[in-house]
């Protein structure tokens, strides 16, 4: 996981994996039948990990403007961990590839989506509760919030300290929407 996180799919040469896990080239066969097929271990793996802290920081029982503070601000701290490689490898993986990793670029691509539609219920939660205008375009706003969570990926990729991503954190809070007042409150 970690080869292909920090190195990418087409980064990582069979030789990277065989050297990194100690085993023959039969082995590696045997054991996962392709490069492709261990990417996507990989891959699980990754999301077992990183879903843990962006399901949990999703599902505080907060408001939901401070349950997204909350997630912005885990992002600037897991994607600048000392023990893992920085930025998120769904973020940075495979948004530009061969044709022939097409299904890898889509695999990925979903998994991103996935976690966009986890926003979208959130806040779908948030304008129940009262914590979102009525009018509020919730997708766009979940859009917003995933394109802010993986620029903060690639911010960290390029070498942005974790005190960097937070203030981009605390600016992408300013977009949150604000009830709008009655005509007869002014």
């Amino acid at each position: 996981m970690r080869l292909f996180w920090d190195r990418g799919y087409d980064g990582t040469s069979f030789d990277d994996l065989i050297a990194a896990m100690g085993i023959s080239a039969s082995s590696f066969y045997n054991a996962f039948g392709s490069k492709e097929a261990l990417y996507q271990e990989a891959i699980d793996a990754y999301i077992k990990v990183a879903g843990g802290w962006f399901s949990a920081a999703l599902n505080e029982e907060t408001d939901t403007r401070t349950t997204f503070g909350h997630l912005t601000a885990a992002a600037a701290a897991e994607f600048t961990r000392d023990d893992l490689p920085a930025g998120c490898m769904i973020a940075v993986a495979a948004t530009q590839c061969a044709p022939t990793q097409a299904r890898l670029r889509d695999l990925l691509a979903s998994q991103r989506t996935q976690s966009e539609d986890a926003m979208v219920d959130r806040l779908r939660r948030g304008m129940a509760a009262g914590d979102l205008p009525a009018d509020t375009d919730i997708e766009a706003l979940a859009a917003f919030y995933g394109s802010l969570l993986r620029g903060m990926a690639v911010q960290a990729r390029d070498g942005a300290s974790r005190e960097r991503l937070l203030e981009i954190a605390r600016i992408g809070m300013q977009a949150w929407p604000a009830a709008q007042p009655h005509p007869r409150d002014s």
